[in-house]
């Protein structure tokens, strides 16, 4: 496994590929006995390993390198059901949406939404180019993230701090309009 991990750190394709067909088997064993559907499972172990090679030099010792994946694993299984939870809590409020959603339907709020809409185009405007391309891409285009850093050629934390930063920006310039 030494040269296996010198290989990954310097880099190598070829070192990469071997690291993930040793080490995935027992990663997925561990998602699949954790998250409710298979898919999911085989959706987080490529979240796993994306982000553990891209951070992979910064690994310093080696024997650490199981330890940390299944801790990375772990760390996804908790977004995993936190991100479920936030939905069930949506889904459950959706009567109380849907009676929201009625009455903003009616006439005497169409003004209110005109202004609304009009403040948050203003604002996009206000932010930079990159933010406005990164909201595109997010919310009209409806990419995830994953895809957004691969069009943008960035890493998947970068990217996912730059979607934070933008929405940031956005929220002063919406205060500010």
């Amino acid at each position: 496994m030494t040269s296996l991990f010198a290989k990954i750190r310097e880099g190598d394709e070829q070192g990469i590929v071997d690291f993930y067909k040793k080490t995935s088997p027992k990663i997925l064993r561990y998602l699949t006995l954790r998250l409710p559907r298979q898919e999911d499972a085989q959706e987080i172990l490529d979240d796993v390993f994306l982000e553990a090679i891209e951070a992979l030099p910064t690994l310093r010792k080696e024997e650490n390198l199981s330890a940390w994946l299944y801790k990375i694993a772990h760390n996804k299984i908790v977004d995993f059901y936190r991100k479920k939870k936030i939905k069930s809590f949506f889904f459950s409020q959706m009567p109380y949406l849907e009676l929201i959603a009625e009455e903003i339907s009616q006439p005497e709020f169409q003004f209110e939404k005109d202004k609304i809409r009009d403040k948050i185009e203003a604002s996009l405007l206000v932010v930079s180019k990159r933010y406005q391309q990164i909201f595109k891409l997010r919310y009209e285009e409806d990419m995830s993230v994953k895809e957004i850093a691969i069009r943008l050629n960035l890493s998947f934390k970068a990217t996912e701090s730059l979607l934070y930063r933008a929405r940031q920006d956005f929220i002063k310039a919406y205060e500010r309009a």
